[in-house]
């Protein structure tokens, strides 16, 4: 079964957070930050910090685990970014070295 990651991204200043899901973490934070669809939301917003992630074992899991963290307020959002991330620091270089 394939695994899957949810992730949220924000714009330079962060003050607008999109969460996202995929099977492909890497690729999908390349498209956000190359506005590969330009009429997106992430484009419009200039979203492309990745300051939090998640894998799990299937995409199931991911996809329902996204509507669990969309469903949450965004003091919720916030305070689960900087559980891990205090600092807000884009995590794209991380994943790229990790190979995730």
């Amino acid at each position: 079964m394939k695994s899957g990651s949810i992730y949220i991204i924000t714009n330079t200043n962060n003050t607008v957070l999109y969460t996202g899901v995929t099977s492909d973490l890497i690729g999908r934070i390349w498209e956000h930050r190359n506005k590969k669809y330009p009429t997106s939301f992430s484009a419009r917003y200039n979203l492309h910090k990745l300051v939090y992630f998640e894998h799990l074992s299937s995409i199931t899991d991911a996809i329902a685990r996204e509507k669990q963290i969309k469903a949450g307020s965004r003091k919720k959002k916030i305070a689960l970014i900087e559980e891990e991330n205090q600092a807000w620091n884009d995590l794209y270089p991380r994943i790229l070295e990790e190979g995730f």
